[in-house]
């Protein structure tokens, strides 16, 4: 019988194709036995060419389905003796079947793109636009679909091929090279069409003042956006009122508290509670109430908070001298404490809460190019990455590092041309992305035309350097930190700079000390961010922006208690190489959490695969400041301390962070918090058990067992601290998102 046809799964008949199976084939030796392709071709092709024949002998249908051929080809190899490839095929069969039928759990019935589950079942519960029962409207092909042509309308402005253009956004999103922010992701082409991800909102010093921003807090956070204050403009606490009403003042932290309690009545989007920074200079005379606010559980939990602090103020810290704390309304000092008092005091609380962390404003605004058309930069939005004047926003993107790694026979490395193609795409794309989208405020939409300030950032660095067998911590991986940074900022400007050509700069350039500088004009007044990438990430399948990966191996609990495996890829690649992946080795990476002291892991391997709490704090702080050398916004990145850590490193990251020329810290020591990063271990250990310790990791508790901040709103999982964001690595949801 002649075979010209196969049945999928679903039913669909498609053209039978022998090339197909000897691809299966290849694959199957290649993973097993190593070596080329092209090592494998010859005997692949001769095993597909029985396969096709028992086909067309045995086969009474005319059209066979995709089970029965993969059937055969399991005999095929046995009986040829390949027994260890055999056994890689049948449990490649057996994980595929587990995750068609964890689709099928989760819903999720079309898959367009070849996504694995974890990536949709983030993009099923972030991204994908729903009825009014939840179910999805839109396939994940659907949604970049809907993504790129929103964006691509904006081409009509300036003459540009708007299908062209659409293609090539398109493209680049279905290839994970680049990914918008989640605002965008998910509102783009709909009804709710915002699309900044951060805000900085002002607040004066006045019941209207601080009411009207209120009110502005509440419209943000509707229409998806994230928050940042400062509320050193208020009055101290016991200062006058006026001197005809009489009365006293209550000062910034209560007025802290009603921001809060105006972001946990109002939903991101309909969708999720909203977060908000909150800073307070360190000269207010309120700056120890605003540090220690957040100690009992329940206070002000929708706000990150940090210290704005002075250069003025580190050198006082340093030389042992005295500061000043000033009434913001006369100007007047009113207290005089040693800044050691003060700086002990941040990290202190620091230590054992992980809030308040570090913005340094004078770092910030040395590089602020309307400092003096606008003034300096008091704020940023959420998680630091992005300081902002007053009304401004920013939307948000972030480059997929892995997947501009390419082999180069026995080493990897980046493809340059590559990159910098996804680079002006990318540049390309968040400029449109201020002309289509829709604002809360007309004074937002006003400052963001000014200064068309975008975020570009990146994601998957750790992965990358897995890749290329590049330790996290060590000065080889700063260097090309440095590089590829430099050649990001680089390839940026110059996009920037022809989109001006075209399109004309921002509107605030000749007030810019650009212009002073005597630059070419330029689209935007600032381009690169490197951002929590949050959910993205997630759906690109990489490490979270510059971050260090949180653990080789733990479960994902996507749809059950015992949820789904996961081993990061190239460790997975490095244990066979090593002939060590083996179940007690990998549930030894589960339990600890990390490859360090597990005795079968060669020192080759754990000197690479380093997590984040294998990392020094002074390396975190370093690679953190490789990449702001060439970030023209921030960094978002959290330095992860072990348990023991003391007070004095917290101090000993404060001043690294301030003297490399950091624009902020977020500090956060393991189980200060009632969120981990990563449940490790089993509080059954002590048992004798039957099953495997990898089956049994992170459980969902119910809803009605569920307390505070420390659990995810959508599953229930433990959150993740990470760049400064609190997020979920089972479904996917981020306070940053």
């Amino acid at each position: 019988m002649k075979l010209d046809k196969i049945k999928k799964r679903s039913g669909e008949l498609v053209a039978f194709r022998k090339s197909k199976i000897k691809r299966v084939i290849i694959k199957a030796f290649v993973a097993v036995k190593g070596g080329g392709e092209d090592k494998w071709r010859t005997e692949a092709n001769r095993l597909a060419g029985i396969v096709v024949d028992l086909l067309a002998k045995t086969n009474h249908q005319k059209h066979p389905s995709v089970e029965q051929v993969q059937d055969i080809v399991e005999q095929v190899l046995m009986a040829a003796n390949h027994y260890a490839v055999a056994k890689a095929f049948i449990l490649y069969r057996q994980k595929r079947a587990q995750e068609r039928l964890q689709r099928q759990v989760l819903g999720i019935n079309e898959d367009d793109l070849g996504l694995s589950v974890n990536q949709l079942r983030v993009i099923e519960n972030q991204y994908l636009q729903k009825d009014a029962d939840g179910a999805a409207l839109e396939t994940p092909k659907g949604m970049f679909e809907r993504v790129a042509k929103t964006l691509a309308s904006a081409e009509k402005n300036y003459g540009g091929d708007e299908r062209r253009w659409g293609r090539r956004f398109y493209q680049v999103m279905v290839e994970m090279k680049f990914l918008p922010g989640g605002r965008t992701l998910n509102n783009a082409g709909t009804s709710q069409n915002q699309l900044a991800n951060c805000f900085v909102l002002p607040i004066k010093d006045s019941m209207d003042g601080i009411f009207d921003a209120v009110k502005w807090t509440a419209l943000v956070h509707q229409r998806g956006g994230g928050t940042g204050f400062n509320f050193s403009a208020i009055r101290p606490k016991g200062d006058v009122v006026t001197k005809s009403a009489g009365g006293f003042a209550t000062g910034p932290v209560s007025f802290m508290k009603v921001f809060d309690a105006a972001t946990r009545q109002v939903m991101q989007g309909g969708k999720k509670r909203g977060a908000n920074m909150g800073i307070l200079n360190d000269w207010h005379p309120d700056i120890f109430e605003f540090i220690t606010c957040k100690s009992e559980a329940g206070e002000i939990e929708n706000f990150n908070l940090s210290v704005g602090v002075s250069n003025r103020f580190m050198k006082a810290v340093e030389k042992g001298r005295e500061w000043k704390l000033i009434n913001p309304r006369t100007g007047e000092v009113v207290q005089v404490i040693k800044a050691g008092t003060l700086f002990n005091q941040i990290a202190t609380l620091s230590w054992r809460t992980g809030d308040p962390g570090l913005v340094f404003l004078d770092t910030i605004n040395k590089n602020n190019p309307l400092l003096e058309a606008v003034g300096p930069i008091e704020a940023t939005n959420v998680c630091g990455e992005q300081p902002l004047h007053p009304f401004d926003a920013c939307n948000l993107g972030s480059i997929n590092l892995l997947a501009h790694v390419v082999d180069k026979g026995k080493t990897a490395r980046f493809d340059w041309d590559e990159l910098e193609q996804t680079v002006r795409t990318a540049v390309r794309m968040l400029d449109n992305v201020i002309d289509v989208s829709d604002y809360p405020l007309e004074q937002i939409s006003y400052t963001v035309k000014q200064n068309r300030r975008i975020g570009l950032g990146v994601m998957g660095w750790a992965d990358s350097l897995y890749r290329m067998g590049v330790a996290y911590d060590s000065e080889a991986a700063r260097r090309l930190a440095r590089r590829v940074a430099k050649f990001i900022h680089d390839i940026s400007w110059d996009e920037s700079q022809k989109l001006a050509k075209k399109r004309g700069p921002f509107p605030r350039f000749k007030a810019s000390s650009f212009a002073k500088e005597k630059r070419a004009p330029v689209r935007n007044v600032a381009i690169t961010t490197i951002a929590p990438t949050g959910s993205i990430s997630m759906v690109a399948g990489v490490s979270s922006g510059i971050e260090p990966v949180f653990g080789l191996s733990y479960v994902k609990n996507v749809v059950s208690d015992e949820g789904l495996y996961y081993t990061n890829p190239f460790f997975a690649k490095k244990l066979k190489e090593f002939g060590i992946d083996r179940p007690e080795v990998l549930n030894q990476v589960v339990q600890q959490g990390s490859v360090q002291g597990i005795d079968q892991i060669p020192d080759e391997l754990k000197k690479v695969f380093k997590v984040a709490h294998d990392v020094d704090w002074r390396d975190h702080i370093l690679m953190q400041a490789a990449w702001q050398k060439w970030t023209d916004n921030a960094v978002s990145k959290t330095i992860n301390l072990p348990n023991k850590a003391t007070i004095e490193d917290v101090k000993g990251a404060y001043i690294l962070a301030w003297q490399t020329g950091c624009k902020g810290i977020t500090v956060y020591r393991d189980g200060s918090r009632d969120y981990q990063v990563l449940e490790k271990g089993n509080k059954n250990s002590g048992r004798k058990r039957k099953e495997p310790l990898i089956q049994s990791r992170i459980k969902i508790e119910p809803l009605s067992k569920r307390k505070g901040p420390s659990r995810c709103p959508e599953c229930g999982t433990k959150l993740v601290i990470e760049e400064g964001c609190k997020k979920c690595y089972s479904c996917g949801w981020s306070a940053c998102g």
